[in-house]
C-alpha cells in the first residue's frame, strides 16, 4: 500500500509539471481520480489511478452565476436557505451554457435580488462580486416580471390605480407596469420592488394574491427551467 500524497503534488510528478500548474488543472476540473473528476488540490490519493483528462487547459476557474427556480411553499425568510436545493442532482438537464460542473461552483454563492414574500420562481446565486454588485447597486433599475396568480373582484378602475404611483407604509411606490394575462392572472413588471409590495397593490383593489412567479430579472429570464431545478447563467449574458 503506497503512502497517501495530496494530488497536486502527485500530479507534479506524473506530468512534470509546477505546483502552480498542477493546482490550476485540480482546481479547473481536468483531474480524474479513478474516473472520478476531483477539483481540490490537498485530496490524497496512494495507489488509485489518477488520469489529465485529455482538453485539459490551465485557464483559470471563473467565477460563475446559477439561476434557480424556487418551488412553491418554500421559506425564504433566511435569504442563503434555498442554497440547499442547488445540489450536482438537481441540475437541470435543459442547461446549454456548457459550462462544467465542480464542487467548487456551489462554494461562496451570495444570494442577490431577493424574491417577494410567498413566491417562487427566478432566484440568482454568484460567487461573481460584479454581477452581485449590478444586482444590488442597481436594484432600483433591474426591471423584475412576476405573474400572479388573483382571486376576488377587481374594482372598476382597480388597473388604473395598479398603473399609476401607490404609498406603501408612507412609501411613495415606484409605478409599475400591470396587464391581464387572463381572468384570474396578472402580469406585473416593477422596479426597486418593496418586500410585500404587490400583495399590498391587490389587496388595495379588492384582489388577493393566490401564488407569485417570478419571471425575469433585467433581461435574464428562467425560460423553461423546472421547479427545484437550477442551471448556470452563460458567460456572454450579463444584467
Amino acid at each position: 500500500m503506497s503512502e497517501a500524497m495530496r494530488l497536486d503534488k502527485h500530479l507534479v510528478a506524473l506530468l512534470q509539471c509546477s505546483r502552480g500548474e498542477a493546482q490550476k488543472y485540480i482546481e479547473g476540473g481536468w483531474v480524474l481520480v479513478d474516473g472520478v473528476v476531483v477539483d481540490q488540490p490537498q485530496f490524497k490519493v496512494s495507489e488509485q489511478k489518477v488520469e489529465l483528462h485529455a482538453d485539459a487547459t490551465l485557464t483559470a476557474v471563473l467565477p460563475r452565476t446559477i439561476l434557480l427556480n424556487l418551488p412553491e411553499g418554500f421559506d425564504v425568510s433566511t435569504p442563503t436557505a434555498p442554497l440547499q436545493l442547488i445540489t450536482p442532482q438537481t441540475h437541470t438537464e435543459n442547461d446549454r451554457s456548457g459550462i462544467r460542473i465542480l464542487k467548487r461552483h456551489f462554494a461562496r454563492l451570495v444570494p442577490t435580488a431577493p424574491i417577494e414574500p410567498g413566491a417562487s420562481g427566478l432566484m440568482v446565486f454568484s460567487q461573481d462580486g460584479k454581477i452581485v454588485r449590478k444586482l444590488v447597486e442597481d436594484a432600483k433599475t433591474n426591471e423584475q416580471e412576476y405573474s400572479v396568480d388573483v382571486s376576488g373582484e377587481i374594482e372598476p378602475d382597480g388597473l388604473q390605480k395598479l398603473n399609476n404611483k401607490m404609498q406603501q407604509n408612507g412609501w411613495l411606490l415606484p409605478a409599475a407596469k400591470v396587464s391581464w394575462q387572463s381572468e384570474t392572472r396578472l402580469r406585473f413588471a416593477l422596479k426597486n420592488v418593496h418586500s410585500g409590495q404587490i400583495k399590498f397593490m391587490c389587496a388595495s383593489v379588492g384582489l388577493n394574491v393566490v401564488a407569485m412567479t417570478r419571471l425575469r430579472i433585467g433581461r435574464v429570464s428562467m425560460g423553461k427551467l423546472p421547479p427545484g431545478e437550477w442551471r448556470y447563467l452563460p458567460e456572454d449574458l450579463w444584467f
